[in-house]
């Protein structure tokens, strides 16, 4: 458990983004001081400020500094001292990115943080954001487990997402730097992120968000996946309250966490809530993942790397079930949350999207 310290106690990457930002009102919120590294730090400092005040946090625990993951020493003009936990959430989420622009972030960027973090003192505890889907790895990503040469990296990335396999190189890469190190470790894998629980504010454009726009405008004729096809939800709160909490349990070390709702009901249920809960008629059709790959992208509508994560695949969220209890954490309302979360985006036109 980390005790209460002055500024610096915290440093979050990546808070400017969705998650991120919850994340800064989630530990403010109980009383840790936080340093959160953005680009554009003096442009964005007021508004992150504004938004910290007004979703339960407290600002006054809030420092903004000027950082970038991919550069030395990540580009801190001044260094930090009392740094005990790193969340490290920054990453590029993009469908279509170039490869080397993904292992940079994905890749370069996350071991660059890594290693920054294991130079100060008095860190107990790193905190990486990664993704469920990186729980049940198809077996060409297992290769990642080990070292490889760069031909044989370069045959993974070929024909795949550069955004998920990106995410996969990166974590085995951590994995094997924190080994070295003797960091300590916890890592949050989430499902699909959608709103606040509370008011459904969001600002995350992609994944269902699209799913969403496009029954709302009339232009779903079919669904893409099967009566089995899983593709889980998190509320924001729910897994900014758990990343926030990682630190205060020591069970946690060196522990994937899985964090979704189990109680997310299979897509073709999921997808007639949500059609309710825009006012229109749910797809009546379903076309198979392999169908729809083969498919120009024009045609579908539907970028080819989102089909990665349309699977029958479960998922084991023991770990993470038992960290929310100890902590007295628990999901909130499922189909409540959601049904705000797609008024929340009806209401603000999908984000302009």
């Amino acid at each position: 458990m980390l005790g209460s310290m002055n500024d610096g106690e915290v440093l979050v990457t990546g808070a400017n983004g969705f998650i991120g930002r919850w994340l800064l009102c989630e530990l403010t919120g109980r009383g840790r001081s936080v340093v959160a590294m953005v680009r554009r730090a003096a442009e964005r400092e007021a508004e992150l400020r504004s938004f910290v005040s007004a979703h339960g946090g407290d600002a006054r625990l809030l420092r903004v500094v000027e950082g970038e993951i991919e550069r030395p020493g990540l580009g801190l003009t001044a260094p930090l001292t009392g740094v005990r936990a790193v969340y490290h959430l920054a990453a590029r989420f993009e469908f279509g990115a170039g490869v080397e622009q993904a292992r940079a972030a994905n890749v370069q960027g996350l071991l660059e943080v890594a290693r920054w973090a294991s130079e100060q003192r008095s860190l107990q505890r790193f905190v990486l954001l990664g993704g469920y889907r990186m729980t049940r790895p198809e077996p060409a990503m297992r290769a990642f487990e080990r070292p490889i040469s760069d031909r044989a990296r370069a045959a993974i990335y070929r024909g795949r997402g550069a955004y998920e396999v990106s995410k996969h190189e990166g974590y085995w890469a951590f994995r094997r730097f924190a080994a070295e190190r003797g960091l300590r470790w916890t890592a949050v894998h989430p499902s699909t992120v959608i709103g606040d629980s509370r008011t459904g504010e969001t600002t995350q454009r992609t994944g269902l968000t699209a799913t969403v726009a496009m029954l709302h405008r009339g232009r779903m004729p079919a669904m893409v996946g099967g009566a089995k096809t899983f593709v889980p939800v998190v509320t924001v709160d729910h897994l900014a309250r758990v990343l926030a909490t990682v630190i205060d349990n020591e069970r946690t070390v060196g522990q994937d966490l899985t964090v979704l709702d189990q109680r997310t009901p299979m897509l073709p249920e999921l997808v007639a809530m949500l059609a309710q809960h825009c006012g229109v008629r749910a797809p009546k059709f379903s076309l198979p993942v392999s169908l729809v790959a083969a498919l120009p992208q024009w045609l579908s509508g539907i970028d080819r790397e989102s089909l990665a994560f349309i699977t029958d695949d479960q998922y084991d969220t023991s770990e993470a079930d038992e960290h929310a209890r100890a902590m007295g954490i628990e999901h909130p309302p499922l189909e409540q949350s959601v049904e705000r979360w797609c008024r929340y985006l009806i209401a603000q036109r999908f984000l302009s999207a």
